[in-house]
Formats: C-alpha cells, structure tokens, sequence
C-alpha cells in the first residue's frame, strides 16, 4: 500500500471483539529494573557517519508530509527595569538525556527553542553583569507552545538564582483545544485490553459511536463522522486502513487507523512504550488539516543514559467468573462455561548505546484472547434426520444434534457455546542519535500482526460456519530530522 509518500504493509478489518461487562476479573504483574550507566563519549565514528548517510538517504527518498510532535519554548529575557536583553544566553538542558542547546536573544531580546521533543527540562540565562537565573521542573508535553519570560537581577555571574516552574502549562500562543495523555496517568488506570480509546474518550466534545458500514470509526469528535479522525505516530500518518465493506466510502484513501484486528491500539503502540498522547478537538493548525475530525498525535518513548526497564503480564480466566446468565436461562441443565483466557505480556527495555549520543528503546506485547460467546441457532430435528432418504441423511447428520425446543418445519433449536481465539504480537525499536546540539536523528520501526477465528461472523450468511480472520499491520522506518 503506498500512502503520502510512504511504502507501508498492512490491512485492516475493524471487527471488534466485545468483552463482556459481567466478567471482569484481572490480575497484574509488573516489574521495573534500572541501572545506571557511565560511558565515554567518543568522537564522531565511522558508524555514526553511516547511520548518518543512511537516515539522509531515507528522508530524501521517501518525502513524508508528516505534522511535528515537538514542542517549541520562547519568550524574553529583560532587565530589572523591565527593558529587553539582547545577546542573553539561554540554555535548555534535557533532564532525561543531558543534552544541552544554547541560543542567543536577538537584539530585541527574545529567544526561541523549535523542535523541542517532549520531556522534562531546565533553562539556564546567562548575562555578563547579571545573575544566572535557572528555571528547573519545566515539563514539554506533545506540541505544546510554552513561553518562558526571565527578568534578571544585577550581580556577579558567579551569582544564581533558581526557580520552579509552573507545573500546570497554559497554551496562551494560539486557540487550539487539545487534551494531553501523557504515560504516568495511562500506566494507573486500569484499560480493557491494554488500549488507550477509553483515555481519548476523556476528553471533551468525544462520544463513543457506533459502527456503521459506511462509518467505520470508533469515536465521533465535535459531531465530526467517526471516520474522519488522524492518527499520527512520532509525526508520520498512521491512517493507512481501509474496511472490509465493498464500497470503500472514505476509507479509500486511507481514512481509518491502524488497529489491531480487536480493534485496540496495541498494534500502533504499546500502553508502556507510549510517552504520551494529545487530542486536539477545534481550531488547530492548517497542518493538520487532512480530515476534519480529532486529530491524535502519538510520541513513543526513547531511551536516556540509563538503562531501564520494564516486564509486565496481565490474565483474566473463566475460572474466577461465574457462568454466563444465558447459559442456564435457555437450557437446562445449564450449558458449559466457556473458556475465557486473557494473556497479556511483554516489556521494554531502553538505554544508551553511546552516552549523550545514541540512544535505543524497544519493547513487545503480545496477547493470547479467547473470548466465550453463547449462541442459539436452528439444526434439523431427530423426525427429520430419521424420514430422509438415505441419501440425504449423511447431510444431515454433519449437524448436531438438537438440544432444545422443536421449531416447526423439521427444525429445532441447538445452543451451544464456545470461544473464539485472536493474538498480537507488537514489536517496536526505536533510534535516537544527536549530530549536534542543533540536529538529532531518530528512527522507529514497528511491526504488530494480530489475527482472529471467529464463528458465525457478521459477514457470513450461514451462522453455522466458522471463518479465519487475519490481519497484519507494520509501520516502516520513520526517519526525521530536527534542528
């Protein structure tokens, strides 16, 4: 499939497999491991110069029209009467990676970061016959516009002064409505299936929708079709889904989100190696401008100069949930309990390949689903099977056997229940690389197949035949720059 420039595989069929409200037993495990790390810093190498060329290579072949995920920090920095300073140093320092950028304030005194990636930072001024002023505790969230004013007290540069930064971010740059997701609040709540729709379902103007064959969203944004909402991850499209439904409508081109074939998120990014999530909801920027709906920008998470790590697993099993109500209310005795086994694992490990320089991040997921469903339908009764000619009675006896009341015409019911498997395996590793403190280099590649066997499906017109469902989605090596 070729979208906006880009080679990608994958296809989607958004068939949801419900989970059941009255059985909702879940167990986690989760276990976080770190350790430090103390290397040397080497000059640029021949491997570095090679990843160089091979990321040029990609962002110049494959021209990606891809909306940022980096912030931008700006203000100005002033004197004690509250004239502006020019030729002021500023400096912001990242807290994760120790990488450092200085600029200077023009000669109206004013300073601009651009392409700031989300994480916690400090800002140093300096000024020769000022005080240093540092400003700690600044936290850059996914496209935030932060503006950063320093007023300077007269003293000795040897001299400093340090301030805390406002922990909540007014966006006072422009008018766009947005609501920020980010990691810490999504790894204490509890989510159904390890997918992140119930977090985009927190924020305003969003309401939950339902499918329809020429609507194939999920959620509707403002009154917006459900189907008209952008995904992006680390900046790049991840809208390259089309429906299974013969007449495309707008999924044609691409309208629909990657998901797994549960319909979770899981196959765009795991919950652990997602840094954090905005939705913006109204007048957000011409750049975003493809569809008219929400527009969710995604940031994966890097590695710092420490090694980190996490594993986890969740389970769910029928043996901790009473029987389905249907199964004793429609037959007696009672129908067997179906099996239900939830299995959700994986980890994440992320560190520095060189320090201050080059930095990985991967992680995997993997779920094993067997989801139990009860279902009524009508086989030929014992009369039938016993008045048909010979001929015809090894057709008839390919059907079970009926288990409940006579129907009419030579028909009776048979309840049965059973349970329908589906996997995922995500796999993602993510590239950081800084060429300068003006210029970094990233890359992720992410390939998540999931698949499913469902009996009876929507699609089938017989309600006694089983279907495989299989799907597979990849994400291919995104590259950027930002300077």
């Amino acid at each position: 499939m070729f979208d906006n420039g880009r080679w990608t595989a994958g296809t989607l069929q958004n068939q949801r497999v419900a989970d059941k409200p009255h059985s909702f037993n879940q167990t986690y495990l989760k276990t976080d491991f770190s350790a430090g790390c103390n290397m040397t810093s080497p000059k640029l190498g021949c491997c570095e110069v090679i990843l160089l060329v091979v990321g040029m290579s990609v962002c110049f072949s494959l021209p990606a029209h891809a909306q940022t995920e980096s912030g931008t920090i700006r203000g100005s920095v002033t004197d004690p009467s509250g004239a502006l300073v020019p030729n002021a140093s500023v400096r912001l320092i990242d807290d994760d990676r120790g990488l450092q950028t200085e600029v200077a304030t023009g000669s109206g005194g004013f300073y601009t970061f651009s392409s700031v990636r989300p994480g916690h930072y400090r800002t140093e001024v300096e000024k020769s016959g000022f005080k240093l002023v540092s400003l700690t505790g600044i936290t850059v969230n996914v496209q935030d516009n932060l503006e950063e004013n320093f007023k300077l007290s007269v003293g000795n540069v040897s001299e400093s002064i340090t301030v805390e930064a406002d922990a909540v971010n007014v966006n006072t740059t422009d008018g766009t409505v947005s609501t920020v997701i980010d990691r810490h609040f999504a790894e204490n709540l509890p989510l159904n299936g390890r997918s992140f729709q119930t977090l985009i379902m927190l924020t305003p103007g969003v309401v939950v929708t339902t499918t329809a064959f020429d609507d194939q969203g999920q959620f509707s944004v403002n009154g917006q079709r459900a189907d008209a909402n952008y995904f992006t991850v680390d900046g790049v499209s991840a809208n390259f889904g089309v429906t299974g439904y013969f007449p495309l409508v707008q999924t044609a081109q691409g309208a629909l989100p990657a998901l797994s074939v549960s319909g979770g998120t899981n196959s765009l990014v795991s919950v652990d190696a997602m840094q954090e999530f905005r939705v913006q909801t109204s007048s957000f920027a011409p750049e975003f401008g493809r569809t008219p709906g929400g527009q969710i920008s995604i940031v994966t998470r890097s590695g710092t100069n420490g090694f980190h790590g996490t594993l986890f697993e969740y389970f769910r099993n029928d043996v901790l949930d009473a029987n389905d109500w249907f199964n004793g209310y429609t037959n007696n005795p009672p129908l067997r309990k179906a099996e239900e086994r939830q299995n959700d694992f994986g980890g994440t490990f992320g560190g520095p390949i060189l320090k201050d320089r080059t930095f990985f991040f991967v992680s995997y997921e993997g779920l094993r689903l067997r989801q139990p469903a009860t279902q009524e339908t009508a086989v030929p009764d014992n009369a039938a099977r016993q008045q048909a000619p010979p001929s015809m009675q090894p057709f008839l006896n390919a059907y079970p056997v009926q288990n409940g009341a006579e129907l009419g015409s030579n028909l009776a019911q048979y309840n049965a229940s059973y349970s329908d498997p589906s996997s995922l395996n995500a796999y993602s590793i993510r590239i950081d690389h800084v060429i300068n403190s003006k210029m970094n280099l990233f890359g992720r590649y992410n390939y998540s197949p999931s698949d499913l066997s469902q009996r009876g499906p929507f699609f089938s017109s017989e309600r006694v035949l089983s279907m495989q469902e299989s799907v597979s989605s990849s994400v291919p090596l995104l590259s950027k720059f930002a300077g």
